[in-house]
């Protein structure tokens, strides 16, 4: 997923000599209203591979984000691309780290996701909301070239290089604003019991009919 303003920040960041050649993966790569896949491909990297948690436009091969190390290894891509996804993972500390770990010492990351303002919008799920702050500390063992905030709607942008060094920062204890509790939380919601205000918020945002089905019977057993 990409909207306008996401796909202008790829027109102008992503180069040619960072793709060319590159190993490259897209995380989250559902084409559901815009994409950085044929801007990436048109610097013909030696490979492209779009993941996402169902088949669909730009998905190549299906692997939930919290597994890519496990699937494709440490160090295996040149260029890791994430746009719009991580407000969607209920485990965004796990997920982060499967994005920097997949990504090769001296390699590119690009991220976009949403700030608060944006409003809930579950592809299924809609957990996080992310500001510059957040980033900033979030990826402070990266080499941040450019973090900026979305023109058009709230949000934030990001390029970063690991370093050849990288020793990799502990965020777990760190909190981010949680669309779901309507605070600041290190998790998104409760596993074992939620809340009926939380149960009932979740249900009313739910935007897909097999998700609510699978919950509803969940919560019946």
């Amino acid at each position: 997923m990409c909207n306008n303003s996401c796909i202008n920040f790829g027109i102008r960041f992503l180069r040619e000599e960072y793709v060319r050649g590159k190993r490259v993966i897209e995380v989250g790569s559902f084409d559901q209203n815009g994409s950085l896949r044929s801007i990436v491909r048109a610097f013909s990297p030696s490979e492209y591979i779009g993941v996402d948690i169902e088949n669909g436009p730009g998905v190549d091969q299906i692997c939930v984000s919290e597994k890519l190390i496990k699937k494709y290894g440490r160090h295996r891509f040149d260029v890791v691309i994430s746009t719009e996804m991580l407000e969607h993972v209920r485990n965004w500390k796990k997920v982060i780290h499967n994005l920097k770990q997949i990504l090769s010492p001296g390699g590119l990351l690009l991220i976009t996701t949403r700030s608060r303002g944006f409003p809930f919008h579950g592809f299924p799920f809609d957990f996080w909301r992310f500001e510059i702050s957040d980033i900033k500390l979030i990826f402070s063992d990266f080499e941040i070239h450019t973090l900026e905030s979305d023109p058009e709607e709230p949000g934030i942008f990001l390029l970063a290089r690991k370093p050849r060094n990288f020793i990799e920062k502990s965020i777990d204890d760190y909190k981010l604003y949680s669309m779901i509790l309507n605070r600041h939380s290190s998790v998104a919601v409760a596993t074992i019991c939620f809340p009926f205000k939380i149960m009932k918020k979740i249900i009313i945002h739910m935007v897909r009919g097999d998700i609510l089905l699978k919950i509803s019977a969940r919560f019946k057993k």
